[in-house]
């Protein structure tokens, strides 16, 4: 695998559009599957979760994918300062994902569902709480794998072509869903 030569070539400029792009592409597909899969629009309407959660019909669901970069870089900034860790050296993206697990999702200062702190001061059953795991786990594995490949791969077009189909099919997708709801 080749990797980025020299941690000065990695802009934070670059590392904020690519984690931008990044974050809400995946996002948004791992949303996707996981309403298909994960049937939240009868989960969320629960009543342990109505207190939560909002309903998939509620417009800022629909907006959730526009608010996506706001997220992509605020991780941005997270990942510049540690950029040699982890864009430089090797499964960087390893680094990255466990970092993103151990302190975005398991460990979190909130108790967040599915987290030490979900399960242990929430009501949520513990059902509930698990649930969601495999959609965040596999979206934050995601966002570390293609981030770091494509940063250490500065020049491969096409994933630069398709990431940037992903992400202005992203907020299209969520621009229609929030002007095309019911009333």
């Amino acid at each position: 695998m080749q990797l980025a030569e020299d941690h000065r070539t990695i802009s934070f400029r670059e590392l904020t559009l690519k984690t931008v792009v990044v974050h809400t592409g995946t996002y948004f597909v791992m949303g996707l599957l996981a309403m298909q899969f994960l049937d939240y629009a009868q989960r969320f309407v629960r009543p342990e979760m109505l207190i939560f959660m909002r309903p998939l019909s509620d417009p800022l669901v629909a907006a959730g994918p526009l608010l996506q970069p706001v997220r992509g870089f605020i991780f941005a900034l997270v990942f510049y300062p540690i950029r040699d860790t982890l864009f430089i050296k090797k499964h960087g993206w390893a680094v990255m994902w466990l970092l993103l697990v151990g302190l975005g999702i398991l460990s979190t200062f909130g108790p967040s569902p599915g987290s030490v702190e979900g399960i242990i001061y929430t009501s949520i059953p513990l059902e509930l709480q698990l649930f969601g795991l495999p959609e965040v786990l596999l979206q934050s594995l995601f966002l570390s794998a293609i981030l770091c490949y494509w940063i250490s791969h500065p020049g491969n077009k096409r994933l630069a072509w398709a990431m940037s189909l992903l992400f202005v099919s992203a907020l299209t997708a969520s621009v229609l869903g929030i002007m095309l709801r019911p009333a």
